[in-house]
């Protein structure tokens, strides 16, 4: 067998947990890996290299990771037992940065422990790890070194594509490892980014999702020296042929500027959404959080927002249960929901992240608590999603189908404001944006019907 055939015979599988920037991550990976030989699988079982690729967010995100190892070793012990060679076993990501020491002592079966920074040194961690039967390696890198590294060379599958441009956070939310698992905020050159993004063009892509932990506070610099900003980097990549949707998350409230909400009125391929997460209503409970923004201050930037976007769809995330929150804290997070008004929205009830400032803060709110009050907020922000989502029926909106449905010639796209809209007769339209008329509206989603001159 030639080497080539030998190479493409190996089997990749990533199980990626947690943000969109994991999502990047993950399919850098998956291309850093197939000169390799590895092609990518769906299934665990089989493969001879498993990465998890973790995030550290959510509670008891280690353990999950642990749990899953397990099941790997006892894989990796039936593909040995069929003569099958031997399963490799990667983690990768937040965990494996904040964790790492600890993931190599307590799971053995474990071959190699990569943090955020330094994926790109993968091939050549996997040539040591593998010729060493099990040698156990961890690497720290800072970001610049990682996208010099990287080819802006990509696969892709589809109209859309995820671009991370931004990394790092400086602002040290008290519930959040963030600066601990992916360091200092650190913007990409724009030449880098702009070299990518024709890339991906190139190849079919329509539209880009901008990722940062911090995406609006970029300011990575000009070819000239000068720092930029995210508005002016969005004009940049408007400007690229086939490129017509530029979308961007997370953002953080004290660096939504007037620049960038002129942007969003201004330039048409900016996207009329936004995900711009508060976390609470209440001063005191953000005061805790370290959030360095007020209520009042935030409801008025959103007022100015919606003054220069009429249209617009926010998003946000919400915290529940934070240390300290009582029932009248509670109410001002629902009180701002409803001043505000949200398309859609993330919540969760607060769980404590180890070496964070927020674990050891007196008053931790009890479990049944924090429970009813979850249950609360997400009926009322399930309520205005639904209401948002109906006040489109009856429009026609541009909608850019991304993939086939589930049925016939069924198509599933995306609404300006990251709806999937599913359509019939609409296979034949994937990759391009075509008026569609809403009819209708499902728990998750929108129905729509094609223009009679693209049916």
């Amino acid at each position: 067998m030639s080497e080539t055939a030998s190479a493409a015979s190996k089997k990749l599988h990533i199980k990626t947990y947690g943000c969109q920037m994991n999502v990047y991550d993950s399919e850098r990976m998956a291309d850093l890996l197939r000169p390799l030989g590895y092609a990518v699988s769906d299934q665990a079982e089989g493969a001879d290299l498993v990465l998890l690729n973790t995030c550290h967010i959510r509670e008891k995100a280690a353990e999950k990771v642990y749990s899953e190892i397990g099941r790997l070793k006892v894989m990796r012990q039936e593909k040995e037992a069929r003569g099958e060679g031997r399963m490799t076993i990667a983690v990768a990501g937040c965990v494996a940065q904040a964790e790492g020491e600890e993931i190599m002592n307590r799971a053995p079966a474990v071959d190699l422990v990569v943090g955020p920074q330094a994926y790109h040194q993968l091939p050549e961690l996997i040539a040591r790890t593998t010729r060493a039967k099990g040698e156990r390696l961890k690497a720290d890198f800072a970001p610049e070194d990682k996208f010099d590294a990287l080819s802006t060379e990509r696969q892709v599958s589809g109209p859309t594509a995820f671009l991370t441009v931004q990394e790092g956070c400086d602002k040290f939310c008290t519930f959040c490892v963030v600066p601990y698992t992916r360091g200092a905020e650190w913007s990409r050159p724009v030449a880098s980014i702009l070299e990518e993004a024709r890339s991906l063009a190139s190849k079919g892509v329509r539209e880009i999702t901008l990722l940062g932990q911090n995406v609006n506070a970029y300011n990575g610099l000009e070819v000239d020296g000068q720092e930029s900003t995210l508005p002016r980097l969005m004009q940049a990549l408007s400007e690229i042929e086939g490129l017509d949707r530029i979308r961007y998350t997370t953002s953080h409230p004290n660096d939504m500027t007037d620049e960038l909400i002129r942007a969003h009125a201004e330039n048409p391929a900016v996207m009329p959404y936004l995900h711009l997460p508060v976390q609470s209503g209440s001063d005191k409970i953000l005061r805790a959080m370290n959030r360095k923004h007020g209520r009042q201050a935030y409801i008025e930037l959103i007022a100015r927002l919606k003054a220069a976007v009429p249209n617009i769809a926010l998003s946000g995330d919400f915290i529940v249960g934070f240390p300290g929150e009582t029932d009248k804290d509670f109410e001002e997070t629902m009180d701002l929901i409803r001043t505000v008004g949200y398309a859609s929205a993330f919540s969760f009830k607060y769980s404590k992240r180890p070496g964070t400032p927020a674990a050891a803060m007196p008053g931790q709110v009890d479990e049944a608590v924090a429970d009813a009050r979850l249950q609360a907020l997400q009926a009322l922000i399930n309520e205005q999603a639904q209401a948002f989502k109906a006040s489109l029926v009856g429009q026609t909106i541009d909608v850019l189908f991304e993939k086939p449905g589930r049925y016939g010639q069924q198509a599933v796209g995306r609404s300006p404001w990251l709806h999937a809209v599913f359509a019939e007769d609409a296979a034949h339209l994937i990759g391009q944006i075509v008026p569609v008329k809403i009819v209708g509206v499902g728990n998750n989603s929108l129905i729509g019907e094609l223009e009679k001159v693209h049916a």
